[in-house]
């Protein structure tokens, strides 16, 4: 009797899959035929950015190929057409390139090229950090104290690893201005921090042995 009783119930669930089955044809259909196109156009547009990634950087490597001092004109240009693509490793690259090797000595020029650069949203973030702090660096020599700091912001109010570094041409820039306070206050943070470069971190002690006597 139990064995009939299986039977039947199994006999009975497999109809109520047929039937599901037999009922919702049409929308079955309709699902799988959109799992297939978008499993097409995902994977379309994988291989699509290795290719744009690969012409990017048959692009980037031909242009610093073909540089020489008398090309610089033609190089910045090419490399700032580069920048506009905002692609998460050439941005990049161009730009140090052009600093690098001083194609562009407009300082508002440079900036804008290091906005466009920091605002590629595919980034990594300390790689983001990264270029943030390039620019701070870039800007120190002619900057006043709050846009530098204004500059360095988003790094030193994180836990990035380039925190001890922006604290430290922080701690740099006002040692430079006679503001010895301000620069044994950053100088202390980095002795403080706890994902501190050992090498600043190092050299920051010194520094405050040596000249403010700690």
């Amino acid at each position: 009797m139990d064995e009939d009783t299986v039977i039947i119930n199994s006999n009975t669930r497999n109809e109520k899959i047929k039937n599901f089955f037999i009922n919702n044809k049409r929308l079955l259909i309709l699902i799988l035929s959109f799992l297939i196109v978008f499993l097409i156009g995902y994977f379309g547009l994988i291989e699509l950015k290795e290719k744009k990634k690969i012409k990017i950087s048959d692009q980037y490597n031909l242009i610093i190929l073909e540089y020489s001092q008398g090309n610089k004109e033609i190089t910045k240009n090419a490399l700032i057409d580069l920048i506009n693509k905002k692609d998460s490793t050439y941005s990049p690259l161009s730009l140090f390139f052009i600093i690098d090797n001083k194609l562009e000595s407009d300082i508002l020029k440079i900036n804008e090229l290091f906005d466009k650069t920091i605002d590629v949203t595919s980034l990594e973030k300390e790689i983001k950090n990264l270029i943030i702090y390039k620019k701070a660096l870039y800007n120190a020599d002619n900057s006043n104290e709050n846009k530098l700091l204004e500059i360095l912001k988003p790094i030193i109010n994180s836990k990035s690893v380039w925190k001890s570094h922006a604290l430290y041409l922080m701690a740099e820039y006002f040692y430079s201005k006679n503001e010895k306070q301000k620069a044994k206050e950053f100088f202390s943070q980095i002795i403080l921090l706890e994902n501190s470069n050992q090498e600043l971190k190092i050299e920051s002690q010194k520094r405050l042995n040596r000249d403010f006597g700690e």
